[in-house]
């Protein structure tokens, strides 16, 4: 491919053309002393409004409050993240980090008074006020810097212009990536390649290809260039190590783009093993101290849970006895966590001689199979109570994935072949009750598709779990048995 010394001279004019005027960590700056403003002027203006009940003294004290307040929330809001990126260009998440630096700042604010035993020499009704009245003027203020950082945006001020080297599909997946993220602060200048065989196309990802590697220092020497970005295999060490070894000379940021596979996992977290940056694909989830509390969670609720209703459980195992002969519990092997094996203990709802263990058939409406104790039982859950037996022994939890025995079928298919990555739920305990079933995706799973919805939301769970989201599905557990729904 012949590269043209016209292309390669509109290209650096454009370039040139498009030099930001205002660095991104400029405006977050000014943003920054906005809001630290906002607060001391706010403060000044609540003093004031109230001097004329104040002596010389206590405006002193106030000033000096307003000031500490000043730098408590300027800490507690770069904690936060109030000023990171994303921060400046959603409103939402403007709003939500400001709000909760304003309400730790107060807070902080309120437990220094009580330390020093001085929260008396301050006004309740004058901090309730500055209160209310700086946090709105932050909220307004925010929503004013968002708006404007927006439309600076939208104008290119922050731009850096990129030049990606290396015109394969490894550059144009990042090219792709950079187009369809309009959030970015990057003007694609164009791509640059050095190879000879004629594979070098004229454009990709609707950028221009505009010359070798010799063009490209050239435009970095001209100014037109202010960062690199190398697109080339990584197993291609030798080349990348040249490439790297000449833009190394030159004063632009040079970064290297991700490897073809490691665009499927774009959004995992990078680790140092040591010195040696690592990508985190999957996490195990509920692990460490998150374990440890649902653990707790389930021992504690567990064993209040049976102390609370032993005398259902003997009424509903008396029932059972009288109805039909037969156990009154019913075991039956289930898939638990990591795909281990073991019994789930249920109030028998069948007749004993039409019970399964294996090849198991799921219970259908006005299923000849189910006796008259029974349908109530299903009807209203009861039959599930026994599996708190389980959850005391560890191979439940209160809440989770429902288990499910490996020979049900969905639409005439096993689960397993239904959804291919259906062993995923086994990266937590099995539960009795779960955020499926609460969302209303419980009962016999006759389609497909109602095992596909069963298993997003049990996925949901998995990667959202929160002591909250527990104790939430718990008590949305507890209208069900009032309120049953899609159960027989």
């Amino acid at each position: 491919m012949r590269f043209d010394r016209p292309a390669v001279t509109t290209a650096r004019r454009k370039a040139e053309a498009s030099k930001p005027g205002l660095p991104l960590d400029v405006a977050i700056f000014f943003v920054r002393l906005a809001e630290f403003l906002c607060v001391l002027i706010s403060g000044f203006i609540a003093v004031g409004l109230t001097q004329t009940t104040l002596t010389l003294e206590d405006i002193t004290i106030y000033h000096r409050v307003v000031v500490v307040a000043a730098i408590a929330y300027a800490v507690f809001s770069e904690s936060l993240g109030a000023y990171d990126v994303d921060a400046q260009f959603s409103l939402r998440r403007g709003w939500q980090r400001v709000a909760t630096a304003w309400v730790a700042a107060s807070l902080f604010m309120i437990t220094l008074g009580f330390l020093l035993k001085s929260s008396d020499a301050v006004s309740r009704g004058w901090a309730l006020g500055w209160f209310l009245a700086g946090g709105g003027a932050l909220l307004l203020l925010r929503a004013a810097s968002a708006i404007g950082v927006r439309r600076l945006k939208a104008r290119g001020t922050f731009n850096q212009r990129v030049a990606i080297f290396g015109a394969g599909p490894q550059g144009t997946r990042f090219a792709d990536y950079v187009q369809s993220h309009d959030r970015l602060t990057i003007t694609l200048v164009g791509f640059f390649d050095d190879r000879r065989d004629g594979r070098v196309p004229n454009s990709a990802a609707n950028v221009p290809v505009l010359g070798n590697l010799s063009a490209l220092m050239a435009m970095i020497r001209d100014g037109s260039i202010d960062q690199v970005v190398v697109a080339l295999p990584w197993s291609a060490e030798v080349r990348l190590q040249e490439i790297v070894s000449r833009l190394a000379l030159t004063p632009v940021k040079v970064r290297l783009a991700p490897d073809l596979a490691s665009f499927a996992f774009a959004r995992r977290p990078l680790v140092l093993l040591g010195e040696i940056p690592v990508m985190t694909l999957f996490e195990r989830p509920i692990s460490g101290f998150d374990a440890g509390v649902k653990m707790v969670e389930d021992y504690v609720l567990g064993a209040l849970i049976l102390a609370l209703i032993w005398p259902l459980l003997l009424f509903v195992a008396i029932a059972i006895k009288l109805d039909s002969p037969g156990p009154v519990l019913f075991r039956q092997p289930r898939e638990g966590f990591n795909n281990r094996p073991f019994h789930v203990y249920k109030f028998r709802s069948m007749f004993h001689n039409h019970s399964q263990v294996d090849s198991i058939q799921q219970a259908s409406r006005s299923d000849p199979r189910i006796t008259r104790v029974g349908r109530i039982l299903r009807m209203t859950s009861l039959d599930e109570l026994p599996q708190l037996f389980n959850v005391m022994k560890g191979d439940m939890s209160l809440v989770g994935p429902r288990p499910h025995a490996a020979s049900t079928r969905a639409g005439g298919r096993l689960f397993s072949d239904v959804v291919t990555s259906y062993a995923a739920r086994h990266k937590v305990k099995p539960g009795i009750s779960g955020w499926a079933q609460v969302c209303g995706w419980r009962g016999e799973t006759d389609t497909e598709d109602k095992l596909v919805k069963r298993f997003e939301h049990d996925l949901y769970y998995i990667e959202n779990w929160s002591i909250w989201l527990d104790f939430y599905i718990l008590f949305r557990t507890a209208g069900a048995l009032i309120l049953p729904r899609n159960a027989f």
